[in-house]
């Protein structure tokens, strides 16, 4: 009974909202004319009785009562309450009654013109729909035509008979075949028709009638089959319009697709002229300009491209692709203030980015002889999941062991991998830490523990075997894990590194060579380096190896293997 009540209340509510007049004679809403109605008991029963009725789930009963009340008041909101009625009852005959009833009460309101096309059309009812559509055109004034004509291809997207629907919006939108807007969703009609000859007949027409249209000729290239004649049609637009910047774009990004890099580069800088501030072409110059090694010229336009933003996001583009390379440039000219400054402005919501730019960050505080900040920074900085949370961990260890903290290290992981006992950061990071330690057994177990939750893993596979292979013991089981790392990434040089030192430490000269000579094709590091050198140096190729480690020493003086190597060989460069 309360419930009855409640429901008695509110609907007696809602009907004074909709039935009580202001003081004004007519009112407008929506586009609607709302009558003035003069407000009786038997009025409010009646409309109370239909709302009841739909409470109480006998939804015919409601809209028919409220049609009726439609009816004889005039009054679009009670046409569209009745229509609420029909939709909800899933009585599609009088929905459609009802949003005629609507349309005819308030025939400049936009709501009760789209439901009655969509109605028609999901009715199949489509000459009713195309009258309709017809008025909306022509009522449209030429600002809003744009508009209505796209809101009419949506509605006919829904017509199961794609070239029915073809035809007739090709019938509705001949009359205004001279409006750019027209056309043009013509082209684009008859290409999703599967008529190409008409959707280029369309487009042409329609650059014709509007040569300096970008629009028109984005359209046009898109439609052209021929990719060299798509191409040719953007140059012929630009050498007419040379300050259009969409065509230029889409030029410019062709050619780069062709591997045109020179090219594309030219016509950036182009845009640059007519456009200096624009932000995808400083973007686009400077990761080409990085790309090709040109770093000043890169953090030229990347640093202009960030000014640009000021304190707006760049919702086109990743915007921390260009603070990398601007931080990376800095780091190169050892101006660890900038670089940080620019990591500085990587924002958490970006989390991937966010949490490699915070390790640099830290990683570049050490550097400026404060770890403790350092570490501060990584406890401090905000995580979503546990995954990047380890990774800030196995950075703050790293931390701890290059201030020769090994222990502490040690710990700090340990304590972790309580919490997150399945971390395959936290599991490798603990057992590189172990090894460093000489707790061989225990560096064995956490990476044997790796492989069976991520038995895909080629670095577990990896690190076990080399640290096997480097200190000589149980050389089969190195050789076969390697064998195992190599299998899952054929050609990842540092595995390749590592089964060239275990095939050396068989005895397999030969093949050893073979392998760490691939490997340095593939990446000339110093430390392939020094495993190379010591194989030349052991089939009796001295010179050889001295001239490969002065070359390694020459770019990385300080890689410990190499620096160890020689020591243990007591070689002089």
């Amino acid at each position: 009974m309360k419930i009855f009540r409640a429901i008695l209340t509110l609907s007696a509510a809602f009907a004074s909202a909709v039935l009580i007049p202001s003081a004004r004679a007519e009112q407008k809403s929506g586009g609607e004319s709302l009558p003035n109605i003069a407000v009786t008991e038997q009025l409010i029963q009646k409309y109370l009785s239909a709302e009841l009725s739909f409470q109480r789930g006998d939804k015919f009963a409601a809209y028919s009562t409220m049609m009726s009340l439609a009816r004889s008041l005039r009054d679009p909101r009670l046409a569209r309450r009745a229509l609420e009625f029909a939709v909800s009852g899933s009585i599609s005959g009088e929905a459609l009654k009802a949003a005629r009833l609507w349309r005819e009460i308030a025939p400049q309101s936009e709501e009760a013109t789209q439901s009655l096309v969509g109605l028609s059309i999901s009715s199949g009812r489509l000459d009713e729909a195309k009258t309709v559509m017809a008025q909306q055109l022509a009522a449209s004034p030429p600002a809003a035509l744009p508009n209505t004509i796209a809101v009419l291809q949506r509605q006919l997207a829904r017509v199961q008979d794609r070239s029915r629907a073809y035809a007739l919006l090709r019938e509705l939108l001949e009359p205004y075949a001279d409006v750019l807007d027209a056309r043009l969703t013509l082209a684009q009609a008859a290409m999703v028709a599967g008529d190409r000859a008409a959707a280029l007949s369309d487009a042409r027409a329609a650059l014709a009638k509007h040569p300096s249209s970008e629009l028109a000729a984005l359209v046009l290239a898109q439609i052209i089959e021929d990719r060299a004649e798509s191409i040719q049609s953007l140059v012929n637009f630009l050498q007419k319009n040379p300050k259009s910047r969409e065509v230029r774009l889409a030029y410019a990004r062709t050619l780069i697709e062709q591997n045109k890099v020179d090219e594309a580069k030219a016509q950036f800088a182009q845009l640059l002229t007519h456009h200096p501030d624009d932000r995808t072409t400083l973007y686009a110059l400077g990761l080409m300009a990085a790309q090709a090694g040109e770093m000043r010229e890169a953090e030229s336009y990347l640093s202009k491209y960030i000014q640009t933003l000021g304190d707006q996001p760049d919702r086109e583009r990743d915007s921390t692709q260009a603070l990398l390379v601007l931080a990376q440039i800095a780091e190169d000219k050892e101006d660890t203030a900038a670089a940080l400054k620019w990591l500085e402005k990587i924002e958490p919501d970006n989390q991937g980015s966010y949490i490699s730019a915070t390790l640099r960050r830290a990683m570049l505080l050490a550097k400026l002889k404060d770890p403790e900040a350092a570490r501060a920074l990584l406890q401090q900085a905000e995580v979503r999941n546990d995954d990047d949370r380890a990774k800030l961990i196995v950075g703050e260890a790293q931390l701890l062991r290059d201030a020769g903290r090994l222990d502490e290290a040690l710990r700090l992981v340990a304590d972790t991998l309580e919490l997150n006992k399945n971390s395959i950061d936290l599991l490798y990071e603990h057992a590189m830490l172990a090894e460093r330690a000489k707790q061989f057994d225990l560096m064995e177990r956490e990476l044997r523990k790796l492989i069976q939750i991520a038995p895909d893993n080629q670095h577990a596979y990896n690190a076990l075997g080399y640290s096997l292979a480097d200190r000589n013991v149980r050389l089969q089981d190195a050789f076969e894990l390697i064998s195992k790392a190599n299998q899952l990434a054929p050609n990842d040089p540092y595995i390749l590194d590592s089964l060239g030192w275990v095939e050396f430490r068989l005895g397999r000269l030969e093949q050893a060579l073979k392998t760490l000579q691939r490997a340095y094709e593939i990446k000339a590091d110093a430390e392939i380096a020094a495993h190379l050198g010591e194989v030349m140096w052991t089939m009796g190729r001295q010179d050889e190896a001295k001239k490969l480690w002065r070359s390694a020493n020459d770019k990385d003086p300080k890689n410990e293997t190499l620096r160890t190597t020689l020591q243990r060989l007591q070689i002089k460069l």
